[in-house]
C-alpha cells in the first residue's frame, strides 16, 4: 500500500510497545518538563498581551481584532474560556504545556507510522527534550498550540496519502491556519513531500482539493492581517546567521548534541530514496523542517516577516530525521552482528536516551525558567512600582506599550494617575488604551513638578527613537523640562522619578538633586 509501509511493519508490534512507549512516554516527558518551573513569578510583554486581552469580554475582543492582532483572534477567544475560570500566570501557560505534550506524542506517532516503534519513540523523546520546544511550552502565546495542530495535520496528511481521505486533513489544517496564518506554509512542505515521494496524479488531486479549501478559508484572515501589517515594523530581514541559529535550535543548541544530531540527520536523508508513493521520515521530516522557515525567510527579503516562533511547528520535522538516522545506524550495526534493542526493551532504551539528552541540555532548560531570560519581566517592574509609587501620584508610560506592566499587574498601580491615558484599552478597542494628543500631553505635563516614568531603558538611553508625535512629545518634554531624580531599574524596564528643572533651580546653592520624600512605610 503506498505510503503505508511503516504502518504495515508496526501492525505486528504489540499494542503496549506501539503506544505505551513511542507515544505516551514522550508526552509524559514533555508534560513533566513543561510543568517544571511553569510558575516563573513573572510574565513578559507578549504574554501580558494575552493575559490582558483574554480577560476582556468577547465583544471587546472582537472589537480589538478589527484594528490589531487579528492573527491571534482565535487564540485569544480560546484563552478567554481558560482565564475566565482562573486568571493567573499558571493558567495562562497550561494550554501551551498541554499542547507541547500532545505534539511530542504526535511526533512519536508519526515516527511509528513512517518507520516503526523504535523511530517513533526516539523522535518523540528528542522533541520532548528540545530546549526550543520547552521554551514555548511555557509561553502564554499560541505557538505551542499551532505546533500541535500542525503536527496533527501532518499525521492526517500521511493518512490521506495512504487512504485517499482528505477531509479531516483539510479541516485540521484550516483551524491551524486560523490559530496563526503562517501555518499555511505547511501546505508547501506537504507539496514537497508529495514531490519527493513521486506521488501519482490521484494523490495530487486529493491533496490539491483540500489545500484549495484551506487557502479559501484563510482568505478573510489574510486580507485583515495585511491591513494590520504595521505591527511587524520591528521585524528585521533574516541573515545567514539567522538560518544557522534556527538549525542549531532545531537539532540542539549544545555543541555535543548539535553535531551528533546533525550527523544522524544526514544519515536519515537516505530515506529520500525509495519507491514512488511511499512516505518516509526523510520525505516528511526534511520538507517539514526546511520548507516553512526557508519560505518565510525568502519572503522576508521583500518585506520582513520572519520570526523563529512563527515557524515553531517546523521543529517537528527535525526529530524525525535524526531518529531515522539513528535507526539506520542501528540497522547497520545489526548487519555487523552488533546488538541492537528489540521491541521488549524499547521503553528502557528510550528512557536512557531521554536521560542522556536531558542531562546534556539541562543547563539550558534550567536557565530558561529564569524570568531574566525573557526579553523583559513585567512582574519586576510591578514590584518596583508597588514599592515606590504612591496612590494619586502621576505616572507616564514611555512608550505606550510600557503600560503593559499596569495592565498585567493592576494591583501594583492601583490609584496612580495615568497622565497620558484618555480611554482604557477595553473601551477603546486597542491593546494599550488611547492616549491624549501631543498638545494635550504637553499641557498635562506642564502642570506637574514631578512624575514617575515607566519606560524602556533602551529608549531612555537613546538606542532607538519612538514613532508618533505623542511619543516624541513625551521624550521632548522630559528632556527639556525635567531631569531624573531617582531610578529603580530591573532588566529592560525602568521606573524613574523625574523632577521639574524649574523647581530645582529655585533651591539655594548648588545642592544635589533631592530624593523624593519617603513614605512612612519605608
Amino acid at each position: 500500500m503506498p505510503g503505508g509501509t511503516g504502518a504495515e511493519r508496526t501492525g505486528r508490534v504489540p499494542w503496549r510497545f506501539r503506544w505505551g512507549a513511542p507515544v505516551c512516554l514522550p508526552a509524559l516527558v514533555m508534560l513533566g518538563l513543561g510543568l517544571w518551573g511553569v510558575d516563573r513569578g513573572g510574565i513578559w510583554r507578549d504574554e501580558a498581551v494575552t493575559f490582558q486581552v483574554a480577560r476582556r469580554s468577547v465583544p471587546q475582543i472582537w472589537q480589538l481584532l478589527h484594528g490589531v492582532d487579528a492573527v491571534h483572534g482565535l487564540y485569544y477567544l480560546l484563552m478567554h474560556a481558560v482565564l475566565v475560570v482562573h486568571p493567573d500566570e499558571v493558567a495562562l501557560r497550561l494550554p501551551s504545556v498541554a499542547a507541547a505534550a500532545v505534539t511530542a506524542a504526535l511526533v512519536g506517532e508519526l515516527g511509528v507510522r513512517l518507520a516503526g516503534p523504535r523511530v517513533g519513540l526516539w523522535a518523540g523523546l528528542l522533541y520532548a527534550v528540545s530546549p526550543l520546544a520547552g521554551h514555548y511550552a511555557q509561553e502564554g502565546r499560541s505557538y505551542a498550540l499551532v505546533a500541535a495542530a500542525a503536527t496533527g495535520a501532518t499525521l492526517l496528511f500521511v493518512r490521506g496519502v495512504r487512504t485517499g481521505s482528505w477531509r479531516a486533513y483539510g479541516t485540521v489544517l484550516a483551524v491551524t491556519c486560523w490559530l496563526h496564518e503562517f501555518a499555511v506554509l505547511l501546505l508547501l512542505a506537504h507539496a514537497a513531500s508529495l514531490a519527493l515521494a513521486r506521488a501519482g496524479g490521484r494523490m495530487w488531486r486529493g491533496w490539491g482539493s483540500a489545500a484549495g479549501i484551506v487557502v479559501l478559508t484563510l482568505l478573510p484572515m489574510i486580507l485583515v492581517s495585511h491591513a494590520q501589517s504595521a505591527q511587524l515594523a520591528w521585524v528585521r530581514p533574516p541573515t545567514w546567521a539567522t538560518a544557522e541559529s534556527l538549525l542549531r535550535w532545531f537539532l540542539g543548541p549544545g555543541e555535543g548534541v548539535y553535531w551528533t544530531c546533525l550527523v544522524l540527520a544526514l544519515l536519515g536523508l537516505a530515506g529520500l530514496a525509495g519507491p514512488p508513493g511511499r512516505l518516509t521520515c526523510a520525505r516528511i521530516g526534511l520538507p517539514l523542517a526546511v520548507v516553512p522557515p526557508a519560505a518565510l525567510m525568502l519572503a522576508s527579503r521583500l518585506s520582513p516577516l520572519y520570526v523563529d516562533r512563527y515557524v515553531l511547528y517546523a521543529l517537528s520535522g527535525a526529530p524525525l530525521l535524526v531518529a531515522a538516522g539513528a535507526d539506520r545506524l542501528a540497522r547497520l550495526a545489526a548487519r555487523l552482528r552488533l546488538r541492537v534493542p528489540r521491541p521488549p526493551v524499547l521503553a528502557p532504551a528510550g528512557a536512557a536516551l531521554a536521560v542522556l539528552a536531558l542531562c546534556l541540555q539541562l543547563p539550558l532548560l534550567s536557565d530558561d525558567r529564569d524570568p531574566a531570560h525573557r526579553p523583559d519581566d513585567l512582574a519586576a517592574v510591578a514590584r518596583v512600582a508597588a514599592r515606590e509609587v504612591e496612590p494619586g501620584q502621576p505616572v507616564l508610560f514611555l512608550p505606550t506599550q510600557a503600560r503593559n506592566a499596569a495592565l498585567a499587574y493592576p494591583g501594583a498601580f492601583a490609584g496612580v494617575r495615568d497622565v497620558a491615558l484618555d480611554e482604557p484599552g477595553p473601551e477603546s478597542g486597542t491593546l494599550y488604551g488611547r492616549e491624549a494628543g501631543a498638545a494635550e500631553l504637553r499641557r498635562r505635563l506642564s502642570g506637574l513638578d514631578r512624575v514617575w516614568v515607566v519606560a524602556d531603558r533602551d529608549l531612555l538611553a537613546g538606542r532607538w527613537s519612538p514613532s508618533g508625535p505623542a511619543e516624541r512629545t513625551k521624550m521632548a518634554v522630559l528632556a527639556q523640562e525635567f531631569m531624573p531624580a531617582e531610578e529603580s531599574a530591573d532588566g529592560d524596564a525602568s521606573v524613574r522619578l523625574y523632577v521639574r528643572r524649574v523647581a530645582l533651580s529655585a533651591l539655594p546653592g548648588p545642592a544635589p538633586v533631592p530624593a523624593p520624600p519617603r513614605p512612612a512605610r519605608w
